[in-house]
């Protein structure tokens, strides 16, 4: 709440005196040889006397039922610690645990296509099967789908807001936050009543590569935010993924370019824990997990999955098992096999493909 003071030079204050009470108790002339603190700044910190909005934000905090951890709690992210510039504070619904150092970023465009949609659905939910961590930003279109893939498999999911943690925006996805805050946890770097102004979007989005090992881009166009995401997980040193699209469409640009550019190209979820060697440890130490069959599958993907429970079928013998025609069948199939639940080998026989393990 000092004017002038921003994540870098209050990491730099609190490096310098350890404890932030010594910042306030500091003379001024210890407080100007700080990197980044000048004269004007060490006033501010001197005359601040605005303790009573402190007290009043605690506990506002304390009756939403809001946490606040700050940089030295040692239940401080440890992904997003390794950053240049963490949040100081960040405000929680729900709870960040040991295990969401396994995180994968998904990002990508506000209004994406159906294809678009699947992707994403189909790696949340391959991820928070392994129990991995799925990471967004709660915006419309894959953000929102990629939250909704990982709970529907009954996996965590964090969701970084670019407003205070009391306004939920888009306001149509409250229903997505109660379940994100039950299954994992809203964050923000933003005071209460903050607004999701414009300006916010960028800075959060260094929390999402931040609380990452890789961020995944589906999606995107060549203005999207979603691109800002990746330059940050450029800068701090996270992989970067990217999962081509059409050559015909806008919502390919983005993606396309970054592949060009050097970012591994995503087919499935195998790109993405064969890049990352602790995704691959950790896996490891849980290698014994049995498979976790989908949930929430509507009636025409449960009956063709169910179908196919007893092995290989040809798609003459989905249809008349199912008395559906080949078309709506076929269709199905294609949803099926955009979630990475069935597999098409050649002559049109299909085959369900064997579920990553969910974790404990």
């Amino acid at each position: 709440m000092v004017d002038g003071i921003g994540d870098v030079i209050l990491r730099e204050l609190v490096g310098v005196f350890k404890d932030p009470r010594e910042v306030f108790e500091a003379p001024k002339r210890r407080l100007i040889e700080v990197e980044g603190v000048g004269d004007k700044v060490a006033g501010n910190i001197k005359g601040f006397n605005h303790w009573d909005e402190v007290a009043r934000e605690i506990e506002r905090c304390q009756r939403l039922g809001v946490n606040l951890t700050v940089l030295s709690d040692p239940d401080y992210p440890p992904n997003l610690k390794e950053i240049y510039n963490p949040p100081p504070v960040i405000y929680g619904r729900g709870s960040v645990t040991e295990d969401d150092k396994y995180a994968i970023g998904i990002v990508g465009a506000r209004t994406p296509d159906k294809y678009g949609r699947l992707v994403a659905e189909k790696l949340a939910e391959e991820l928070a099967l392994m129990g991995i961590t799925v990471v967004s930003g709660m915006a419309r279109g894959i953000d929102s789908t990629a939250h909704r893939g990982a709970l529907r498999v009954g996996g965590r999911t964090l969701a970084v807001m670019g407003s205070g943690i009391d306004v939920v925006y888009p306001p149509e996805n409250r229903k997505l936050f109660r379940e994100i805050s039950e299954n994992g946890a809203c964050l923000s770097e933003f005071p209460l009543g903050i607004g999701p102004d414009a300006a916010n979007f960028p800075k959060r989005n260094r929390i999402i590569s931040g609380l990452s090992l890789g961020v995944v881009v589906i999606q995107a166009s060549s203005k999207s935010g979603a691109l800002i995401t990746a330059s940050y997980a450029l800068e701090q040193n996270r992989e970067i993924f990217s999962v081509p699209g059409n050559i015909n469409t806008r919502l390919s640009v983005g993606t396309n370019r970054l592949i060009k550019a050097g970012a591994k190209l995503v087919e499935g979820v195998e790109d993405i824990v064969e890049e990352i060697g602790l995704l691959r440890g950790f896996l490891d130490e849980r290698g014994d997990d049995k498979p976790t069959k989908p949930t929430d599958l509507n009636k025409e993907e449960n009956a063709v999955y169910s179908a196919l429970g007893g092995g290989p079928l040809a798609i003459d013998d989905i249809t008349r098992a199912l008395g559906v025609g080949s078309s709506n069948a076929l269709s199905t199939l294609l949803t099926l096999e955009l979630k990475g639940l069935v597999v098409q080998h050649p002559g049109k026989v299909f085959e369900l493909r064997e579920l990553p393990a969910k974790g404990t």
